[in-house]
């Protein structure tokens, strides 16, 4: 499909999909030259990473979200674009307690990439697993000592 431009010269369309694999339409002239104009808006456009969020409230309650985050995006800023700050009041509280601890050392750390506690300035890489953790009712230890020698 070609049509012309207020110059009379023909243009077609070179479509194509970007890593992230959305279409990508560059516009080419009759000479084969692709417009600069197209290549310019494609890339101002913001790299993004894929980032998953886990978080079990509870045994009968679980969450679990696939999350678009930008390049250089940290932990806080990925649970703040989830909205699990304004749903979960406590993670909200906990952050504010610790957004400026850089060594997680607390005993109830409650966030971390890949079971390892991280803190909430860590930069996100693609498909890191955040998870939120809660407070345990009992120690787990102690509960099999105790069904042992029920």
């Amino acid at each position: 499909m070609a049509n012309s431009d207020t110059f009379g010269r023909t243009i077609g369309a070179a479509v194509g999909f970007d890593r992230l694999g959305d279409a990508v339409v560059k516009l080419i002239d009759d000479d084969g030259n692709i417009d600069r104009k197209s290549v310019t808006l494609e890339s101002e456009q913001p790299a993004l990473i894929t980032v998953y969020l886990a978080y079990a409230q509870d045994a009968q309650r679980q969450h679990y979200v696939a999350l678009q985050v930008s390049e250089g995006a940290i932990l806080y800023e990925a649970l703040a674009q989830a909205g699990w700050l304004a749903k979960f009041s406590e993670l909200e509280k906990w952050c504010t307690e610790v957004a400026d601890i850089a060594t997680p050392t607390a005993k109830r750390w409650y966030v971390g990439v890949y079971a390892q506690k991280q803190p909430l300035s860590y930069q996100l890489q693609p498909f890191d697993r955040i998870e939120v953790y809660r407070s345990l009712s009992a120690d787990p230890m102690s509960q099999r000592k105790n069904k042992s020698r029920g």
